[in-house]
């Protein structure tokens, strides 16, 4: 069989086949070859010798429990057995929950290929700001919890699904824990809606005891399906997994990202062909690391055949593909990853592994009010997790970047649910939006601390979307849990209806929706600052962020002129589309779409109507630029980011704090004080200000 690919069409994947040979395959494969191809693959996963077992389970208890190792297949192989089994007839939908967008949608086009179909029709996905489903024809349904979540403030008992699968139940992110809580009220007044909860490690057990039905029937109650057994099934399933033999340092090291790139370029020198997959914390240290590895690998002057790849979620979307693309003969991949690829992708040419131990996780302290993104130990069961990825198309390696004792003695051996260390504020709205008044009587998987939950109905009281009893203000409290972004954007978006410029403050909203429109990796920081400054307005960054969009529609939107500009064009790209969905969502909550015209006094106070909570003073005398956070008294700096770095306004506020050597503010803007009693009198007593 000789198969040529034509130019100008879908460029085609390499599929190894049974036999040995190559097929070629493109996402609409409709040959009988590929379409042969794709089913024994289908077939050599180890779910598949689990479909009738699973099929019956599902059929037979309310909720089926799937413990199942990475790389098992049970993510896209389910939903798939779900459908040829007739779960999606009817007009009925099956869907399937992640807790990251990037894996929502690599998944959904890796399940649309297989079934040789295009993606966005019978199978589509939905993330925050994108929806490529097709209402009547999509059947099969990925989507993020927190999306879930969101339709189920239109539809609270989920009417349209049949089943919805809940995939790495284990990472316990706070949409995960939430719809989890959900559905298990659900499932009382459904009994026809099925739960599969897929989770990669060991916590089938407490899964089970959280979903077991309470002795008492709730009043109000459907019966329940003749043979229908509401006690929870646990199937497990194991992984294709291949033996990892384990290397620890016999030292601690004080560079993590200097020790991976040595480790990847001792892989290289000393070890056979095999994709290697390295494990840091975030985008900074990912960016730093594909830097010094192209630095080095120029030094030795040689044509090394690594093809180095960086994995985050900002990443767009053409270089998340390359990725997913299978090494070229004679070449090594080596992918530098955030944790994102510990569980919810697959990466299938990957032999060597290295962990460095770490991770960027979110601490929130209800007292201080401070939320600190810090790199902090992976648990035990995250380690594990990580080894796992090196053993898929053969026996691999894992190097670990700390030595056995720190492993065995000093790491914990599960991690600590996100619900247990961030900000409540946007769950317990969106909780109450779904009806849900008594918070603390809610069924949490693992229940938050009081602290945090007082301090979060404090802030959504002080943002006046709640009453006196707790219960959303209507229409206010029900429009901001609407908006899909923290309350308190939410609230700077409807008070700019008053003020007459929610043209801007929806460009804002939008900008502070991405992680950064900078490219901060690239160049001198010289020149870094001074293509800032071109944009930099007296008022702050936010009035900044309108300045660039400006800059980039006067363009032609060009790449070009991001590129000058030290602008992230992906993320420029990313603000125009969040700008139109939300400006849909304005119009139907009746929000006038209205510019004041340069009038900037009225986007400023927009800000503070969002913001006001978040309120400092710069100390008088003080030499560094230190300010007072005016509702707990911390000493925080306006960070080296901002545009009014240095400058130091008196009054200001900021969107965000982070915490590293100092706590700095970000995404500053100054502000008079008399807005702060004007906006918010409740919060703020006129004395003292």
């Amino acid at each position: 069989m000789s198969q040529f690919w034509k130019p100008g069409t879908e460029k085609p994947r390499l599929v190894d086949d049974e036999e040995g040979g190559v097929l070629f395959l493109t996402s609409s494969s409709s040959s009988g070859y590929g379409y042969a191809s794709i089913e024994k693959q289908r077939q050599r996963l180890p779910v598949y010798k689990y479909r009738t077992a699973i099929l019956y389970l599902v059929e037979s208890h309310a909720t089926t429990i799937v413990v199942g190792e990475t790389g098992s297949g049970k993510t896209t192989q389910i939903p798939q057995y779900l459908k040829e089994a007739g779960w999606a007839e009817g007009g009925r939908v099956i869907a399937c929950t992640q807790p990251r967008r990037l894996a929502v949608q690599a998944v959904a086009s890796r399940v649309a290929e297989e079934m040789g179909v295009k993606l966005g029709e019978e199978v589509g996905y939905t993330i925050r700001f994108e929806d490529a489903t097709n209402p009547g024809t999509t059947v099969i349904k990925f989507l993020t919890d927190g999306v879930l979540l969101r339709e189920m403030m239109g539809d609270p008992l989920l009417t349209k699904y049949s089943v919805v699968m809940v995939d790495e139940a284990h990472e316990r992110s706070i949409s995960t824990d939430i719809v989890l809580g959900l559905l298990k009220k659900i499932q009382r007044r459904r009994s026809d809606l099925r739960l599969i909860i897929s989770s990669a490690t060991i916590e089938a057990k407490s899964m089970s005891d959280f979903f077991q039905p309470s002795s008492r029937r709730h009043r109000g109650s459907e019966s329940v399906e003749p043979g229908l057994k509401m006690e929870p099934a646990i199937l497990s399933v194991e992984g294709r997994g291949f033996n990892v033999q384990i290397h620890y340092l016999e030292e601690p090291v004080s560079d993590y990202v200097r020790a991976a790139v040595s480790t990847v370029l001792l892989i290289h020198d000393k070890e056979p062909f095999g994709d290697i997959l390295v494990f840091l914390t975030g985008e900074e240290d990912i960016e730093a690391a594909v830097k010094q590895l192209t630095d080095d690998i120029q030094d030795r002057k040689i044509s090394s055949g690594l093809i180095v790849l960086p994995l985050y979620s900002g990443l767009p979307r053409a270089e998340q593909d390359l990725i997913f693309s299978p090494t070229s003969r004679g070449k090594r991949k080596v992918v530098i990853s955030t944790n994102i690829a510990e569980t919810s992708l697959t990466l299938e040419g990957v032999v060597y592994l290295i962990d460095s131990g770490f991770s960027k996780q979110q601490f929130y302290n209800p007292i201080t009010d401070i939320e600190n993104l810090v790199v902090a130990p992976i648990s035990q069961a995250s380690a594990r997790q990580r080894a796992g990825r090196a053993g898929r198309v053969r026996p691999g390696k894992c190097y670990r970047l700390y030595t056995e004792e720190y492993f065995l003695k000093e790491m914990s051996a599960q991690g600590i649910p996100e619900i247990q260390r961030s900000n409540l504020v946007s769950c317990i709205i969106q909780l109450k939006a779904l009806g849900i008044d008594n918070i603390l009587g809610f069924d949490w998987p693992a229940s938050p601390s009081p602290e945090s939950m007082i301090r979060a109905l404090e802030i959504l009281y002080s943002l006046e979307v709640l009453d006196d009893d707790a219960k959303l203000i209507s229409p206010v409290g029900f429009h901001v849990a609407e908006i899909p972004l923290e309350p308190m954007i939410s609230k700077m978006i409807l008070s700019s209806n008053q003020l007459g410029c929610s043209e801007e403050i929806l460009t804002i909203s939008a900008v502070l929706s991405v992680q950064s429109i900078w490219v901060t990796g690239r160049g001198v920081r010289k020149e870094f600052d001074e293509a800032k400054m071109r944009f930099a307005a007296a008022e702050g960054d936010h009035v900044t962020f309108l300045n660039v969009y400006k800059g980039f529609l006067e363009s032609g939107k060009s790449s070009n002129w991001c590129y000058k500009n030290y602008i992230n064009y992906h993320a420029m790209k990313k603000v125009v589309e969040i700008r139109e969905q939300l400006q849909r969502i304005a119009q139907r909550l009746g929000i006038d779409l209205k510019s004041c015209e340069g009038n900037l006094q009225a986007v400023r106070k927009a800000v503070t109507a969002g913001f006001f909570a978040n309120a400092c003073r710069l100390e008088p005398y003080s030499h560094n630029g230190m300010y007072k956070t005016l509702r707990a008294s911390q000493e925080v700096y306006i960070h080296p980011s901002s545009v009014l770095f240095r400058v130091n306004p008196k009054w200001v506020l900021y969107q965000s704090i982070v915490s590293t050597d100092r706590r700095y503010m970000r995404n500053v803007i100054s502000i008079e004080p008399s807005w702060l009693t004007e906006v918010a009198p409740h919060f703020y007593q006129k004395q003292g200000l």
